[in-house]
């Protein structure tokens, strides 16, 4: 896995991937409502798909067939998954764990609003292709769980192999994650602007 980064965000990112071939895959599926009891943004990875993951409610047994158990698929950093991934509560709790857990790319077919927004906030980088791109991808890992994926923000592509997809992204989004910036990071960069409307304003305003 490699991470090619600008001064403060995500650009260029290899790694393998794991398969997990499911739609409509909601937040209470990748991080439970009973483990959203942390302050941090930490410690949840442990935590993430924990219905499918373990065969226990004490995380004790690992479940063998789920993908990620896998001995194939440890160490992977990119994540492919169908439509509709991320669907159900707004709980940014879910990219928190996807992003402990190690994952740095999402690619799906489609995500649910609010989970994407909460990705782009925590520099998880959400790629959507079409679906029978997905079913190549989907395909070469089965084939070859080894299978190295390239993600290029900067040129909005994906290649693997021979195969090279381009995907959109909102310019704001693309911005966001280059630059690295949050809701709050945005703001602090008109800082400048903020400061000089503040202290163009009649003196009886400034209190």
């Amino acid at each position: 896995m490699t991470t090619q980064t600008t001064p403060a965000g995500i650009n260029i990112h290899t790694g393998t991937a794991a398969p997990l071939n499911q739609a409509n895959v909601d937040t209470d599926q990748i991080i439970p409502k009973q483990f959203l009891t942390a302050v941090t943004r930490s410690g949840y990875g442990k935590h993430l798909f924990h219905d499918w993951r373990y065969l226990d409610l004490h995380e004790q047994e690992l479940n063998p067939e789920f993908s990620l158990n896998k001995p194939e698929h440890q160490g992977t950093s990119i994540l492919l998954v169908r439509e509709n991934f991320g669907c159900g509560s707004s709980r940014e709790h879910a990219p928190w764990a996807l992003d402990d857990y190690g994952f740095k790319v999402l690619i799906a077919t489609s995500f649910a609003d609010i989970f994407y927004g909460n990705c782009i906030n925590n520099q998880l980088l959400p790629v959507q292709l079409k679906s029978e791109q997905m079913d190549i991808l989907f395909s070469l890992v089965k084939q070859d769980p080894t299978t190295s994926i390239t993600v290029n923000l900067e040129q909005q592509t994906v290649v693997v192999g021979d195969h090279s997809f381009s995907f959109e992204i909102a310019e704001q989004h693309k911005t966001n994650l280059l630059k690295g910036l949050d809701a709050i990071g945005q703001t602090l960069e008109l800082d400048a602007q903020i400061s000089a409307f503040e202290n163009s304003r009649p003196a009886w305003q400034q209190v």
